[in-house]
């Protein structure tokens, strides 16, 4: 591994080490760096939790383990030998100083915030005042902010303590292998480039759909819904992906650069393009609110300002309680410029889907003859699927390439800024909220965004 500055961490910290997200992800990563990349260097939890390190130790166990782990393998075993916890209250400098001894000679630390945002400002400044902030990086989890407002506010207070450079925010589907695939896809095949503008594309659909609701995360799903919780960042970073222009030149930055320009070209969201839902049931959720007006659906239609796509609608929807799990990005493409053959053509025909999960597929939708006297067709795909199995978990790519300083995956605070400006117009509560049964595809006012551009297309479970 190598860092495109030359540095790489020395050390790992990771703040809310003894939290749910440590458990579900951060361990798990971890032993997989170790493992594959061979990861070698001091990892030091800090929590509030009193634990002693030997009970950090079963943390750990417990963690690999439940995430088919093996906790008897040598990576295991040299994942425990790196670790080091160090408990108290983040306000406490004494932690803060003993954070600092435990990290030895180390020159290069990355410190990872899995905690709230309230506490960022607070830990930001202790990592400073103590001397851990030097050539520091530094991780934060979304959200990145509530509003755009907010958001700004919480890079001013990075930005006091930390280089924008040095500042890694985490958007975990950044680091989906599928999700890398429609970049590498559009731009490693030249047959591609030359139909995918508004010549040619009739519209973007992007459906995120899960089967399940807010289950245990009533709380705080309540207190986000699902503007802010996905169509805000992964939804947008996938918007962002189908239709950026190819990057230029080879810094590290390219990437980023294309997609920041892309998102600062999509027009801001109106309540007259956006359409809210909530299941029924949802109200009955223990931590909900009661007469909660947060969605647990929404739906709207964006448009990019640029002579690419001028004109042409982009549809994206996400929600709960829906058929399937399912996550995928369908381009289609415009008819012929007249019926050859006399058809009425069907509105899916023509058309390529990129599958993100829960299976990675890519599928060109075409129109094939019937075998038969008569020139009649019907719609096929042709279609290239794996299953994800092989793929290297996003947050061990992701925490991999942070401790080499490769901030491609990673979003930008102009990219932030971006995002947020697309949907301020329509947080909270001010479009209608629509009631859905669950197990369907949401409200039927939905339906309405389209008008004469078509349907929703609705994904299989397959």
């Amino acid at each position: 591994m190598s860092s495109p500055n030359g540095t790489i961490s020395d050390a790992f910290v990771f703040f809310g080490a003894s939290g749910d997200l440590a458990y579900k992800q951060i361990f798990p990563a971890l032993y997989g760096l170790v493992r594959d990349e061979g990861l070698d260097i001091p990892i030091t939890g800090v929590a509030r939790t009193e634990w002693t390190l030997d009970e950090f130790k079963k943390r750990a166990e417990d963690s690999v383990k439940a995430h088919g782990g093996d906790v008897k393998d040598e990576a295991f075993k040299k994942l425990l030998s790196l670790l080091h916890y160090v408990p108290g209250d983040y306000a406490d400098p004494k932690v803060f100083a003993e954070l600092r001894k435990q990290l030895g000679d180390a020159k290069s630390p990355l410190h990872y915030l899995a905690i709230p945002p309230f506490l960022f400002s607070e830990v930001a400044g202790q990592l400073a005042n103590s001397g851990c902030a030097d050539n520091a990086r530094l991780v934060v989890e979304k959200p990145f902010g509530r509003d755009r407002q907010s958001a700004q506010e919480l890079s001013d207070i990075l930005d006091k303590y930390f280089p924008e450079k040095h500042i890694f925010r985490i958007d975990h589907y950044l680091g989906k292998e599928p999700v890398q695939n429609i970049l590498y896809t559009r731009f490693a095949n030249s047959i591609f480039e030359p139909l995918w503008n508004r010549n040619h594309v009739r519209s973007i659909q992007i459906t995120m759909a899960e089967n399940f609701g807010v289950q245990d995360r009533g709380a705080f799903y309540d207190g986000a819904g699902a503007i802010r919780d996905v169509l805000q960042n992964h939804m947008l970073q996938i918007l962002a992906s189908l239709t950026m222009d190819p990057p230029t030149g080879q810094e590290h930055e390219a990437i980023r650069d294309r997609k920041a320009s892309l998102l600062k070209s999509v027009r801001p969201l109106d309540a007259h393009h956006v359409v809210r839902g909530q299941y029924q049931g949802y109200q009955k959720v223990p931590g909900v609110r009661p007469g909660s007006t947060v969605e647990t659906y929404a739906a709207a239609k964006l448009f990019i300002d640029s002579w690419r796509w001028e004109g042409v609608p982009i549809f994206i929807r996400t929600g709960k309680c829906l058929p399937v799990t399912v996550a995928e990005a369908v381009v289609q493409f415009k008819k012929p410029p007249r019926e050859t053959f006399g058809e009425i053509e069907a509105i899916g025909c023509g058309h390529m889907r990129f599958r993100i999960q829960p299976d990675v597929a890519i599928a060109l939708g075409t129109r094939v003859k019937v075998p038969g006297d008569r020139m009649i067709g019907d719609d096929v795909e042709l279609v290239l699927t794996r299953q994800p199995g092989v793929d290297k978990p996003p947050y061990q790519r992701l925490l991999g390439d942070a401790m080499d300083g490769i901030s491609d995956l990673f979003t930008r605070q102009d990219i932030v800024d971006a995002e947020w400006r697309i949907v301020e117009n329509v947080l909270d509560n001010v479009t209608p909220l629509y009631a859905y049964e669950p197990d369907t595809w949401g409200p039927s006012e939905a339906e309405q965004l389209f008008g004469s551009d078509g349907r929703w297309l609705n994904p299989s479970p397959k």
